[in-house]
């Protein structure tokens, strides 16, 4: 009996057809066995070789004929699944999951990753979207979510998903965040988009690592595609927040875009306001009177023109690495003021497209996208984690930490030699001094061969002072410019900044974390702020590798987990949960320890992560999938929680709404 196809679905088979000799085996064979549950194709036949550095291995090291076998089985899955034949395993146990994922990336997977890819396959109840069921707020319960960037998008979602009233405070007039605020020439992801991007919201997107463009849009749509845009309170910025013992509440004042002062109330306060929102500048003398245009990156002029234009950098970090070389071809000259030397890995993938093919793939076959994202979060987060080990035997501790940490600074060492081509002249003014990694990890935009150009310069001694149009180092010598961008980065060490926290008793987080250096127990939760959380706390930054919003994904189950959790204790009562002070101190302690193993605090170091006082507050010293499963196992045990009875109040004017 011949089946009539529409002129649609004959399309879409030709596209299929076409789209699967440009996919990747290895996870083709996982979307395999989930549409046949056929276990043949875990078998060692079907083995992929291990993944080399970045690289995706779309052949998986299979035979040509291996190969062909996988993608004319898959294709015929995928049209009985597109037939309307269901999935034959949709839902892999734990550890058949950590087989699939050894069999697609050729290397070891432990134990503990099992849960976590179930997750991020939408398989493990407590991180569904509607968990309206489970949850019981008592009537009038409010949580005001602070930051409508990546963290408070995240925390809208869970919250509204659970039926909590809820009101996000943002000080921008859109959501997005750092990618709303940040525009400059060449801004970017440096961890491939289709990990930087919420489990629960594919994305078709058009390139392999985005540009700011491309990533804020798909921010902007997740906001309007679930429908959170009438309950976050636009151009309001968070000025200060009180802990009311009284009541178990907060009084959170905030300054509306006219400068009208308001103050709103809540039962649970969450702080998603980030840690790359304040900038940072030096102190330079005469910095703020530069006689020409004088910004920092996260400030870049809307409209501003660069070319012919004598431009300064001063600092060479991330944004820096992504500016310099997308304007170097159109200024007159380019200036670089090098604050540190910087290690850079290769980029191949930098603005590359993802095919049309491809695309298709990650768009219309079942679990292929899922599993692509398996497969870059393993090479992504915890595999140079072992590498950044301190090894107190190493006899060469002034290059290196240790065995494995010497052979990434020879690849990396010859990565740069070969960039910068004829002019090796350039390496002692390139080539850092201390261990790779012991910085943030940079991707190369290219800006190595930049500084070959013959209209760059590049500045290692300090500024000394700026006056007029002129910036003048140390060595005396003097640099006129027309434009000078401020490149440094971020106060990320100091948590929270920009709002004044008061807890119980009137005591300022500020000033206790000025004293000490930020911590939190689990990087979200603090002694002393009952019924607060904190989405990318300290020791949370991902300093070995993984996605961002994977953990924010994490945290915010887990702050959900908590208030359920207090929700059934109290009923209809008030309540307030603080976390054990014990508790806090202990975690801290233990994160201190790994810390003083690790590359952060090798000898001679210096970078963004250390207070002043040498104090690591902002990288996790964690794997991912160990801190995963801390964040996942929710112990209420961890906590005080106080019941307190409510009294019949009328809700006053300026309480959120």
């Amino acid at each position: 009996m011949s089946v009539h196809l529409s002129s649609q679905a004959q399309d879409w088979q030709t596209q299929l057809r076409q789209s699967l000799r440009s996919a990747n085996v290895p996870t083709l064979l996982m979307v395999l066995i989930h549409l046949t549950g056929d276990r043949k194709w875990l078998s060692q036949q079907y083995q992929c070789t291990r993944i080399a550095g970045l690289d995706d291995n779309d052949t998986g090291g299979l035979p040509d004929a291996r190969q062909a076998e996988i993608r004319n089985a898959a294709w015929r899955a995928i049209l009985d699944w597109k037939s309307g034949a269901p999935a034959a395993l949709p839902a892999p146990a734990p550890a058949d999951l950590v087989q699939m994922l050894a069999t697609s990336i050729g290397e070891p997977v432990p134990e503990s990753y099992g849960s976590m890819i179930a997750s991020w396959l939408g398989l493990d109840k407590e991180f569904a979207l509607d968990q309206q069921q489970s949850f019981r707020p008592r009537e009038g319960f409010k949580v005001l979510v602070i930051g409508a960037g990546v963290a408070g998008i995240c925390a809208a979602i869970r919250l509204q998903g659970a039926g909590i009233d809820y009101t996000v405070i943002e000080k921008n007039s859109e959501a997005g965040g750092t990618w709303y605020e940040n525009r400059y020439p060449g801004a970017g992801v440096d961890t491939p988009n289709h990990i930087y991007s919420f489990s629960f919201a594919k994305q078709d997107w058009t390139k392999y690592f985005a540009l700011r463009d491309e990533i804020q849009a798909y921010f902007v749509k997740v906001v309007d595609d679930f429908k959170l845009r009438s309950n976050i309170q636009f151009n309001t910025a968070c000025e200060s927040a009180v802990y009311n013992e009284d009541d178990a509440s907060w009084s959170v004042t905030v300054k509306r875009h006219d400068g009208r002062m308001e103050t709103l109330k809540a039962d649970v306060v969450i702080s998603a306001v980030g840690i790359l929102n304040v900038p940072k500048f030096p102190a330079i003398k005469g910095l703020e009177s530069f006689a020409g245009d004088c910004f920092h990156t996260a400030r870049w002029p809307e409209g501003l023109d660069v070319s012919g234009k004598r431009v300064g950098v001063i600092g060479n970090g991330a944004s820096a690495m992504q500016i310099v070389p997308a304007i170097v071809d159109n200024v007159a000259q380019l200036t670089v003021f090098q604050r540190s030397k910087q290690w850079a890995a290769p980029f191949e993938r930098f603005k590359k497209d993802v095919p049309s093919d491809v695309r298709f793939l990650l768009r219309e076959v079942p679990f292929y996208q899922e599993w692509y994202r398996q497969r870059l979060a393993w090479v992504f987060n915890d595999r140079i984690h072992a590498s950044l080990q301190i090894d107190p035997t190493w006899p060469h501790p002034e290059r290196s930490i240790n065995r494995r940490n010497e052979k990434h600074r020879e690849f990396f060492t010859h990565y740069i030699q070969a960039e910068l081509g004829q002019r090796q002249d350039l390496l002692p003014d390139v080539l850092p001094d201390y261990p790779p990694f012991g910085k943030r990890m940079l991707m190369d935009n290219g800006w190595y061969r930049t500084m070959t150009k013959p209209n760059v310069t590049l500045v290692n001694t300090g500024i000394d002072e700026i006056h007029e149009n002129r910036v003048k180092t140390r060595d005396g010598q003097a640099y006129e410019l027309d434009v000078l961008i401020v490149a440094t980065g971020f106060n990320a060490v100091n948590f929270l900044s920009s709002v004044d926290v008061k807890g119980r008793g009137g005591e300022s987080l500020r000033e206790r974390w000025d004293r000490e250096g930020a911590e939190a127990y689990l990087g979200v939760a603090v002694p002393g702020l009952p019924n607060f959380f904190v989405l990318a706390g300290p020791n949370t930054a991902l300093g070995h590798g993984g996605s961002v919003v994977a953990t924010l994904e994490i945290q915010v189950r887990y702050v959900m987990g908590l208030l359920r959790q207090a929700m059934d204790l109290a009923g209809q009562e008030r309540f307030e949960i603080e976390v054990k002070g014990d508790v806090c101190d202990e975690f801290n302690q233990r994160v201190q320890r790994a810390h003083d193993k690790m590359i952060w605090t090798h000898k001679g170091m210096s970078n963004w992560y250390r207070t002043s006082t040498g104090k690591v507050v902002a990288p996790t010293p964690f794997r991912n999938d160990d801190y995963w499963h801390m964040l996942r196992k929710t112990d209420l045990g961890d906590y005080v929680v106080n019941i307190k009875a409510c009294e019949s109040v009328q809700p006053s004017p300026q309480e959120v709404e």
